[in-house]
């Protein structure tokens, strides 16, 4: 009888096309304006990551790519991705500490700088070469850049003016080796620059593709330090891994020259920068003391100086690709600590992290290695970098593996391991704690919904987080990365829900995060077992999820055909717990508990869940099975309403679930005429659409199930299928040309109708059948297959009628859709193709909008069953999940709190930023009024209480950029005499450039005012005794005495120039006398001080100092 009724209503307006046309006019149809799509949120570490970087102040590290991609992390679930314009890889990344600033190197060579407050590239600048090497020096906006034409280069970044600055100072190659007195061939590559740990940033490391390493100070201007040239022959020591040094190795373990031994990797063994380590790509590793060997005939006698280590005697071994030292804070020796080595190993052998800890004595005449652990890695290495300690987090090392996988090893787990005295002791790595985990156990099904203003979902559950809360810990502890500022708007919590992200799992488990802002946070967990009852099945893998926000309930399907339902709202003490088969009903009593718990299980028939949908205000649950049953459930009663095939003679799956109501029937009982008469307590009829994975749609009265219309449609794969309701209310105008198209259709079937409906029923008909016609006129169905895209009228869906209104063709197979809102009106249609594109088309005229890629969108390739995890919600958001990867894409450009600049993360906190510059500040001022006026005083006390003086306090540990700006602004080698002579050596020798007292002139070139500002922070000591360059004088040969004096003028001016020089030599001697006596007359005074202050510090205790 109710399809009857369907079918003669629909049979009424043969002019149905005619008044859809009129509806799409009216409707405000998606635009290309209408859209902006951006990622909004992004969480995990992509699975093309290569490389680490670690801001230690701001606690947060970056991840770089091979595809253009940063991932920015924090703490407490902030992070954040910048996607670079070109989709190649980084193969440098480092952070310009504590200045909210990241720099990374492209393969083509393109330095950019990423402003991480803005989440935006600052400026970007090609070099011309092949960059080989790059660091950043500490605390400044320095860069050292290595090239492969041997061009050590300087760069600055003006954050006022947000570019790079090339500095006019750079290092060539060939003109610091000729200084150096040893030969380098042309275009010798840069392979390693590393600032000097304790010189205030004054000093660089630059090694050389060859082997050849010089340390040079760049405020002085001369070579410290020379190792690793063709010349030298080792003759060093051995250092066994498991042992201490090989005093007597083989004869012919170094018996070898260091010509093509070709660096891999360096850096600093010691807090004081007087050991470094270098791994070669034959598998060996050099411990050099740069603090005695300065000079090639000095290295040529120190071979005492160096030790090489193996860590495999096989013949062929992996080259040495990473090299991070670690220091020990617990030893006085500022060289004890712990090497982190990756390579070295035989070829073909376990992918293992080598950790070893190194003891050394005075000098490198007695080196321990006390301990070694080999960590087998669970995946291919792709970098590696320290975790400083700082305040209460403790020290570690984060490994990155492919695919996107990071691993911390702490200081307290290496320890233990390395105690045991085992190369192979099993080293628990702690994860990285993904917000939203996507593995172990993996994300089966995912949803994304939106809640309306109305409903009491969203402040349900908002108390539920607010009582589950809990920071993220690993273990007993906390993850040690914190960085970043939460939101604005987020910060303030549990202020509403507006948003619910939901993810179920292959061990059956539910997870819910806040989702209203671009920072989730975990509402609860929800385990599959039912407290105190055990259910078979209810652990199975989960497949279909749906959430009512009108009762804030949540219907979890499995793989073995049963329906969980949680009750969000459940506030008695005890509940009833449902267990329903398809021949029994079952009721237990549970007590409350402080997470939302299960309060039935269906179990109707053993098929896997494929549709899920909650209707009629949350009344009832429409579930769709494998097997092609639709099941509908009583949510009120937790009772089984029917139970039907979709298809006859068909056991495709079911796809989707639509449910709508039709107003058929007692629409006007609010009439005069009508008052007295009692009204139906059902004004509408159920209909239920049906759509089957071979594409056949079935429609049944959702009150008993019975069937309406059975397999329509050609027989195709279907994706899915959408009953759009009312689309746009129409105007009066067009309501008027419906209804006196409805009167005259009536006329011609009234006979029909009657037998039908009967005559007492003719007096409503016309008004009934008004309101019928217009809800019929403007409602839809939109169906997908994977091959095309058709639209409908629902009288044609109702009729049986294959006719669409439009139909496209794709040509690439389509995978998965969604429909969104725009201003609350269904607006737009959203197709993923399985090549990875993506296509936005507007309802209901279905134009092409937008088009776009996965590729284009996220670097991301499309992959097998990627659909399966793919959600969205009514407002145009799209959430996608790929291996370790979750992205949240925005597609209207409209406002909302993924989009408000307000509710992002910073991912540089400004106010830790001022706090750690003031303290710094503060430490150099204190520093400074303890090394002016009474220094020597300064350091007597200092050494009563800290007992042992560190050597790194020789150097401030802060870099001057001042003192930088200066040096860098000016080009020192261009300036240099044609035969290349360093002349800052000979220049220590020569009385003429004794300054007493007097201020700094302008010299010719960098090194000269370089010196005098060092000058002015010479000790009480070397003011007083001289310092040590100048007790032993070396003898200048004839070629350096002619390349200095030699003149170009006649022999006059030479004669008149020599005169002056005398006259001048014979003031300043003068001037020495006089300071002479007056540091003779303070030496007396001071010596009587000091004798008075060493009496006065013997009678204090220790807690007085």
């Amino acid at each position: 009888m109710f399809a009857k009724r369907l079918i003669q209503k629909a049979t009424q307006h043969h002019h149905h096309h005619h008044h859809d046309h009129q509806l799409n006019e009216q409707q405000d149809t998606l635009k290309s304006a209408d859209l902006d799509i951006q990622i909004a949120l992004h969480y995990g570490i992509p699975s093309t990551a290569s490389l680490l970087a670690f801001d230690n102040v701001q606690s947060i590290f970056a991840v770089g790519t091979l595809d253009g991609r940063i991932k920015v992390i924090g703490g407490d679930g902030i992070e954040g991705l910048l996607k670079s314009p070109k989709q190649l890889p980084y193969k440098y990344l480092e952070f310009l500490q504590n200045q909210g600033f990241l720099v990374g190197i492209l393969n083509d060579n393109d330095i950019q700088v990423w402003n991480l407050e803005s989440r935006c590239l600052a400026c970007c600048l090609h070099w011309e070469s092949n960059v080989t090497a790059f660091s950043v020096v500490t605390d400044s906006c320095f860069m050292y850049v290595g090239d492969d034409s041997g061009l050590t280069s300087v760069l600055k970044y003006d954050t006022e003016e947000g570019k790079l600055l090339l500095m006019p100072y750079n290092v060539p190659a060939n003109s610091l080796t000729e200084l150096a007195g040893i030969p380098c061939p042309d275009l010798e590559p840069v392979v390693g620059v590393i600032p000097h740990p304790c010189s205030s940033g004054c000093r660089v490391l630059i090694a050389y593709q060859n082997g050849v390493m010089i340390l040079w100070d760049i405020s002085e201007a001369r070579i410290l330090f020379i190792g690793g040239y063709n010349d030298l022959k080792l003759k060093g020591n051995a250092l066994d891994t498991q042992g201490e040094t090989n005093a007597d190795p083989p004869e012919d373990l170094f018996d070898e020259h260091l010509e093509d031994k070709e660096i891999s990797g360096l850096c600093w063994a010691s807090s004081d920068g007087s050991i470094l380590v270098v791994g070669y790509v034959d598998g060996d590793i050099l411990f050099w003391n740069t603090s005695t060997v300065a000079t090639p005939r000095s290295q040529k006698n120190g071979g005492r100086n160096i030790i090489k280590l193996q860590l495999s005697s096989a013949e062929k071994r992996l080259p040495i690709i990473v090299l991070n030292w670690s220091p020990n804070t617990k030893s006085r020796n500022n060289c004890d600590g712990q090497l982190f080595i990756y390579g070295g190993d035989e070829i073909g052998s376990e992918e293992v992290l080598t950790v070893l800890t190194v003891e050394w004595s005075s000098g490198m005449e007695t080196v321990k290695c006390t301990g070694r652990v080999d960590l087998t890695l669970t995946a291919s290495f792709a970098d590696m970098i320290l975790l400083p300690r700082a305040g209460s987090t403790k020290a570690g090392v984060f490994v990155l593996t492919n695919p996107g996988q990071i691993h911390l090893y702490d200081d307290g787990s290496l320890s233990a391991a390395l105690s045991q005295q085992e190369r192979k002791a099993s080293v628990s790595a702690v994860e990285y704690p993904a917000v939203v985990p996507l593995a172990e156990p993996s994300m089966t099904v995912s949803m994304l919904t939106a809640f309306p203003t109305v409903g009491n979902a969203s402040k349900i559950l908002s108390e539920i987080a607010k009582t589950l809360s809990m920071p993220t810990k690993i273990g007993d502890r906390d993850w040690p990365v914190t960085g970043g500022v939460s939101c604005q708007l987020s910060a303030i919590k549990y202020q509403g829900v507006d948003r619910v992200y939901i993810a179920g799992y292959q061990d059956g488990s539910i997870k819910l995060w806040d989702a209203t802002y671009p920072v989730f946070s975990l509402i609860c967990t929800l385990e599959s077992e039912v407290q105190t009852i055990k259910v078979a099945g209810s652990s199975a893998q989960v497949s279909k999820l749906d959430f009512c926000s009108s009762t804030a309930h949540l219907a979890v399907g499995n793989q073995c055909g049963q329906v969980r339902i949680y009750d969000f709202n459940v506030r008695s003490n005890e509940i009833s717990f449902h267990f329903v088969t398809e021949s029994k009903h079952e009721v237990y009593k549970l007590p409350q508990g402080k997470r939302p718990v299960c309060t039935a299980i269906f179990n109707l028939i053993n098929s896997p869940i494929r549709a899920l949908s909650f209707v009629n205000s949350g009344a009832k649950l429409a579930v769709g099975f494998e097997a092609g049953q639709v099941a509908v459930l009583n949510m009120s009663s937790s009772s089984v309403l029917f139970l039907a095939d979709s298809v006859t003679g068909s056991c495709s799956p079911v796809v989707s679930v639509s449910w709508k109501k039709y107003a058929l029937i007692h629409d006007l009982h609010k009439s005069s005429k009508h008052s007295q008469s009692k009204a139906p307590d059902d004004h509408s009829e159920e209909v239920v659409f049906v759509l089957t994975k071979n594409a056949k749609v079935k429609i049944l009265n959702g009150c008993n199930g019975s069937t309406i219309i059975d397999s329509w449609q050609k027989e195709a794969t279907a994706v899915s299928m959408y009953v759009l309701g009312k689309y746009k209310a129409p105007g009066n105008d067009d309501k008027k040309a419906i209804k006196d198209s409805s009167v005259s259709d009536n006329k011609s079937i009234s006979g029909a109708k009657k037998e039908v409906i009967g005559s007492h029923d003719d007096e409503n008909l016309s008004s009934k059948t008004e309101y019928s016609e217009e809800i019929f006129l403007s409602s839809l169905v939109l169906l997908c297959r994977e091959d095309s895209l058709s639209i409908y009228s629902t009288q044609s869906v109702v009729q049986g009628n294959n006719k669409a209104i439009k139909k496209l063709k794709h040509t690439k197979p389509c995978c998965w859709t969604s429909i969104f809102n725009k201003d609350k009106n269904t607006c737009g249609l959203v197709m993923l193709f399985q090549t990875g594109a993506i296509e936005i088309r507007s309802i209901p005229d279905l134009e092409l909008v937008e088009e776009s890629s996965l590729m284009a969108i996220l670097r991301w390739n499309f992959k097998a069953n990627m659909e399966k995890s793919i959600c969205s919600s009514n407002d145009g958001i799209i959430a996608l999940a790929n291996g370790s990867e979750l992205a949240f894409i925005s597609l209207l450009d409209s406002d909302n709190n993924f989009r408000n600049p307000e509710s992002l993360p910073c991912l540089h906190d400004k106010v830790l930023a001022a706090a750690a510059d003031a303290a710094i500040s503060h430490t150099l001022n204190q520093k400074k009024k303890q090394g002016s006026g009474p220094g020597i005083i300064g350091g007597i006390v200092k050494g009563f209480k800290g007992g042992k003086m560190n050597t790194s306090d020789i150097f401030s540990s802060h870099t001057n950029p001042t003192l930088l700006e200066a040096i860098f602004s000016k080009s020192y080698f261009s300036n240099l005499p044609p035969s290349g002579v360093n002349d800052q050596i000979v220049e220590e020798l020569d009385i003429d450039d004794i300054e007493i007292d007097e201020p700094v002139t302008q010299q010719t070139t960098l090194s000269h005012d370089v010196k005098g500002k060092n000058r002015e922070k010479e000790t009480d000591r070397e003011k007083l005794l001289g310092s040590a360059s100048d007790v032993k004088p070396r003898i200048r040969t004839r070629e350096e005495i002619i390349a200095k004096y030699r003149k170009t003028d006649d022999a006059t001016s030479v004669a008149a120039h020599a005169r002056n020089k005398l006259v001048e030599r014979g003031e300043k001697l003068e001037r020495i006398s006089r300071r002479t006596e007056e540091l003779q007359s303070g030496a007396e005074d001071f010596a009587s001080l000091a004798h008075e202050l060493v009496k006065t510090m013997e009678n204090r205790k220790w807690w007085q100092m």
